[in-house]
């Protein structure tokens, strides 16, 4: 197999050499770093990756292929993938594709043998880095900031609904989910617990919500800065007033601020599938999916009506909220776990069973 020597060139001034995995294409974008080691179909395919370049900590991706079954979207809508080794010889029976092939299909730019160490201490050094994959070393990134439209690119443009077979007849709690950048896996839980899923649009507005006569509503995550969504905070409120809600990574920030809380970016964010979160209420800790570069500035929590429900164990940042009187929760981590851990499943039973008591409709 011939080789094409391909730069990934950062605005921190490094240049890294590496080899292109499928046809040369340039791309720029914000440099991210995950750390799972497995899972990276997945990750490939998370709409909260758009415009970011992904670079994969362990040191050998695609060593069980790509399927058709663990797409989170449709498409991926990532910048550009690193890795330091490739596997071209996949070995899982529901392989149907291998890595590259998958690179080429969806014309996603990736460099392999880059010394994934080295980057990742340059990520965790610089914090905020951006790059561009290019065959000349000689160029630079020019887009050194995050797209505030970043979410408009990856939500849904009408709504869809999704529906299970019901033979007993029994109610089906409704749940309406606003598309920020949802992964299919939040959805798939959802619809496996028994509950009738509509998709909608990001800026879906109350009177929009309302008319689907929804049992409760989930914000999904997505990419991008919550700030740059602020324009919708009052809908957020009135939605997550009037209906049980639940937020997850963005929706839970965009759930905090529209309450009063801040948000701020971390240093280097939290991407994998295995960070460490403590439940503050039984004190049980829990390994979780993450990523996410923003979260809930602890201090600016409305203490008198909200208490914070979950915490990183890592960095102590804030993990979930849960309001004192209301049937509204957040958190910051992926309850479905795809990829990951299973240990946070319980939350969306907990969600569901704020409005399945004697199948009643629990909204104002």
């Amino acid at each position: 197999m011939s080789e094409t020597t391909g730069y990934l060139v950062l605005n921190t001034g490094d240049i890294l050499e590496g080899k292109w995995l499928g046809t040369p294409k340039q791309e720029e974008g914000e440099l991210v770093f995950n750390t799972a080691m497995t899972g990276y179909q997945e990750v490939m395919t998370d709409p909260s990756y758009a415009g970011q370049i992904v670079t994969m900590t362990y040191p050998l991706i695609g060593n069980y292929g790509w399927n058709e079954i663990d797409y989170e979207s449709i498409k991926p809508s990532l910048k550009g993938f690193i890795v330091s080794t490739p596997s071209h010889n996949p070995e899982h029976y529901q392989s149907k594709n291998t890595l590259m092939e998958m690179l080429e299909e969806h014309h996603i730019p990736a460099l392999s043998h880059i010394d994934t160490r080295a980057l990742t201490r340059i990520i965790r050094e610089h914090g905020e880095v951006y790059g561009k994959i290019t065959q000349d070393p000689n160029e630079s990134p020019v887009n050194t900031s995050v797209n505030t439209n970043i979410v408009s690119t990856v939500s849904v443009k009408e709504k869809k609904s999704y529906k299970i077979d019901n033979p007993t007849n029994h109610p089906t709690p409704h749940v309406v989910v606003m598309d920020f950048g949802y992964k299919h896996s939040i959805a798939q839980s959802l619809l496996e617990l028994g509950c009738e899923v509509t998709v909608v649009p990001y800026n879906a507005t109350f009177i929009e919500i309302q008319s689907l006569d929804p049992d409760g509503v989930l914000l999904s995550n997505g990419p991008g800065d919550p700030q740059a969504l602020a324009d919708l905070s009052e809908n957020i409120k009135q939605i997550s007033e009037s209906f049980p809600t639940m937020g997850i990574c963005l929706g839970h920030q965009l759930i905090a601020l529209a309450h009063g809380a801040t948000t701020q970016r971390l240093p280097y964010g939290h991407r994998g599938s295995n960070h460490p979160v403590k439940d503050l209420q039984t004190g049980k800790v829990m390994i979780t999916s993450q990523n996410h570069g923003y979260v809930v500035d602890y201090d600016s929590v409305n203490m008198k009506n909200w208490y914070v429900s979950h915490v990183n164990v890592n960095d102590k940042s804030v993990e979930g909220l849960k309001h004192k009187t209301k049937p509204l929760m957040t958190v910051q981590f992926h309850p479905e776990a795809h990829p990951g851990p299973i240990d946070t499943h319980h939350l969306f039973v907990d969600f569901i069973q704020q409005f399945i008591t004697k199948g009643e409709k629990q909204h104002a």
